[in-house]
């Protein structure tokens, strides 16, 4: 595997955070039937994977900056530089003892990801690319779809949960796409869901209120797998935005068309 120094960093931060993580998913089931129930011991999993990531980056590259989903995000004396972490992406399947999740790792540079790492522990799946350099699962270069027609295209998304107010949006946009296209599926991590995307199992997804580290690393994978990737309003940055829509060449304006309908 041929990578920078800092995409080498982010790989071995990924897998030791994925080895953490599979420790603790094997007690998840035993805690689903306990009284206390298995919140508390997934956050302090999903804590303890974030802790592990941020050492080794902080002790790699101490001048960057950090954000991260479960702590304080930190300027770096390098303004330039960034990493954006997501040491568990996934967390409700997680609780639940489903095997689809993982650690998403990126790395920004004046406002631009250029590497990025996010890693199924369950499935030994490491999904990988660098600016300019192309997008890897394992080590096999992979490549979105060359799916040309809707009616057999599959799509992602998230499915609001918990009363969020962006249910109404999202109903209007699976009314008008699902009569169109072979199926969507809502598989509950939308770092994967941007992988998958890039791996040329999904032919596009889509979401709203997302966060940078949600998709930071997903968004590079595209990009680089040869997808087209926007917001959902075009002038806006995806990862600053938290909305997002990426398909392959050959059917991205038309699933963009639809979702911008609205």
């Amino acid at each position: 595997m041929q990578g920078s120094a800092n995409l080498n960093v982010m790989i071995k931060a990924a897998r030791a955070a994925g080895r953490s993580l599979v420790k603790d998913f094997r007690e998840v089931e035993n805690l689903q039937v306990s009284s206390k129930g298995a919140g508390d011991f997934v956050s302090k999993a999903d804590i303890r994977a974030e802790e592990i990531i941020r050492d080794m980056l902080m002790e790699a590259r101490p001048n960057y900056g950090w954000t991260g989903e479960e702590s304080k995000s930190v300027e770096g004396k390098d303004p330039t530089r960034r990493w954006i972490v997501d040491p568990l992406d996934g967390t409700t399947n997680f609780l639940h003892g489903l095997p689809h999740w993982a650690v998403s790792i990126a790395l920004e540079h004046k406002g631009e990801i250029v590497s990025g790492v996010v890693f199924d522990p369950a499935k030994g799946e490491l999904f990988w690319a660098e600016k300019g350099n192309g997008a890897w699962m394992n080590d096999t270069r992979i490549r979105v779809s060359g799916r040309t027609k809707m009616i057999e295209s599959i799509f992602a998304t998230g499915l609001p949960f918990g009363g969020r107010a962006d249910l109404p949006e999202t109903l209007r946009d699976l009314a008008r796409l699902l009569p169109a296209t072979a199926g969507v599926r809502r598989w509950g991590s939308a770092a994967l869901d941007l992988a998958y995307v890039a791996a040329g199992r999904y032919d596009g997804f889509w979401e709203r209120r997302l966060n940078a580290w949600d998709m930071a690393a997903g968004v590079l994978l595209v990009k680089e797998a040869g997808g087209f990737v926007e917001a959902l309003h075009p002038e806006d940055n995806p990862v600053d935005s938290g909305e997002v829509i990426c398909g392959n060449e050959g059917l991205f304006e038309r699933f963009a068309n639809v979702i911008r309908s609205a």
